[in-house]
Order: structure tokens, then sequence, then C-alpha cells
């Protein structure tokens, strides 16, 4: 799947494919962000293959830079896929999971059928 920008509820989103370069760290994140910019998007999800391979592990803090730069350029994130892998060996990536998902910022949903669901509740 390429890159694509969709409608939901009136949010656009751009859904960025599963291949291409990688969410590995800060730097990386202008390249996703110039990307929501240019489709005039406000909401990037970005799917779990594309991120670097130590994102989820919290304590290289790779992903609380990367969300605190979408966050102060006021992009909303969602990472879509699988990861229950890393939360069941991960207390603190459970939690952390748990209390993004409760907001408005940061989502870790599964397919995008979630993420329709979330954003009828928020709109």
């Amino acid at each position: 799947m390429t890159d694509q920008v969709i409608e939901i509820h009136g949010v656009r989103v751009l859904v960025f494919g599963a291949v291409g370069d990688r969410l590995a760290g800060e730097r990386d994140a202008n390249a996703f962000l110039s990307a929501v910019w240019a489709q005039q998007a406000t909401l990037a999800v970005i799917p779990v293959e594309r991120l670097g391979e130590d994102f989820l592990d919290l304590k290289t803090r790779i992903a609380g830079e990367v969300i605190q730069k979408f966050v102060n350029y006021q992009v909303r994130l969602a990472i879509l896929g699988d990861i229950s892998a890393w939360i069941s060996v991960s207390t603190a990536l459970r939690d952390f999971v748990y209390e993004t998902n409760r907001g408005r910022s940061l989502w870790f949903i599964n397919d995008l059928a979630e993420l329709e669901q979330r954003l009828s509740i928020a709109a």
C-alpha cells in the first residue's frame, strides 16, 4: 500500500504505506511531518512496520521524543498495527499505550476501522 489521504468524520488523515523510510528517531519525524503538511492533513497514521526497531522500547526515549515533536506541531498521530508482542514483555509500554489511547494526540490502533470509531467519538 502506498501513502493515501482519506477523510474520516471531517478529519483529513494521511495513512502512510507499510513500506518506506522508518521512523527511528526525532530527525526522521521531520520527513513524516512534511508529508502530512504537504497533504494538508491533521492526523498521521504510521504502520508499525515503519517504526525503527527501538521505537517501542521506552528506555530509548525515541517514542517520547517523536511523539513530542508531533504534539508540538499539532499533528495527531496513530500507530497502526499489532503491537501485542511488545506489550506482552513491557508493562511500561502497556501502561503507556493505555494512557495515550485515552487522550487525543496519540493512539495505538489495530486497524483503520478502529480509527474510524475513535474519530466518530471524538467528533
